[in-house]
């Protein structure tokens, strides 16, 4: 759309357009850098619409697999494909959310969030419109004109979740995005993730080591390891305690633990 074009209805009233959750596949993929291989012969799907959360030990490659399907690192091996069609570079229907904010320190509340409609010449009233909705989404109302170092980590970090999702990617990647955060502001994140993914039809691939953390965000936990995926395991519906839970929480501390060389 160009920065001329009229808003539709939707996003004059600050709702955008929802995109079906995309298919990933990564098909016998192999990735590293320079030398060193890091993940090798890896075969793991990510229905449409779903929360599938990657764990594993520390230098397993669970950051290297988002790399791998952002486009941020070609393949050495095999393929990985998003509806079909294979990865080869960066794209607007994958939005990357990190550990660190990664935010403008230049641009306020509205206009980090705003970004990534700017950058497509989205109409100004349409970008606008748009970070309303998202910036109540989020639980950032009045504080659209702060700066991000007059906000909290969690709050930093709700501007990068409206950021990312903004433009309806149909696949979000998110990298231990909760990791620095205190124990309250976490929890409180999961579940504006949750409640959020729930309003749409995106498909989440989420990295942590925390298998608590996993179990409240997941319909599935992919447990990485040397040689690929140990363990795909289901999560029990709803996000909620249980003994089904705990039984699954055990089996994915049973796939946690060292490989054996």
């Amino acid at each position: 759309m160009s920065a001329t074009t009229t808003g539709s209805p939707e996003v004059a009233e600050g709702r955008g357009t929802a995109e079906r959750g995309s298919h990933v596949r990564f098909e016998r993929v192999c990735l590293g850098y320079g030398r060193r291989t890091v993940l090798a012969d890896v075969d793991l799907e990510a229905s449409a619409g779903e929360i599938l959360v990657v764990v594993g030990p520390s230098g397993c490659g669970k950051s290297t697999l988002l790399r791998g399907i952002a486009g941020l690192l070609p393949p050495r091996g095999g393929r990985i494909t998003v509806d079909g069609s294979p990865v080869t570079r960066p794209g607007p229907d994958r939005a990357m959310v990190f550990q660190e904010d990664a935010l403008l320190p230049w641009l306020d509340v509205r206009r980090n969030i705003e970004f990534p409609l700017a950058v497509k010449r989205l109409a100004k009233s349409d970008r606008e419109a748009l970070a309303r909705h998202w910036i109540a989404q989020v639980g950032l109302a009045g504080f659209e004109d702060h700066l991000p170092r007059q906000l909290s980590g969690g709050m930093r970090q709700r501007v990068q979740l409206a950021r990312a999702l903004i433009g309806s990617p149909p696949t979000v990647l998110m990298d231990e995005p909760f990791g620095a955060l205190d124990p309250t502001t976490r929890a409180s994140m999961r579940r504006l993730l949750v409640e959020v993914w729930q309003k749409s039809s995106q498909t989440v691939l989420f990295v942590t080591h925390d298998v608590d953390e996993a179990l409240a965000l997941g319909d599935r936990v992919a447990v990485l390891g040397r040689h690929g995926v140990r363990e795909l395991v289901p999560v029990p519906s709803p996000r909620t305690e249980g003994v089904a839970r705990e039984q699954v929480r055990e089996q994915i501390l049973n796939a946690l633990e060292p490989e054996k060389p």
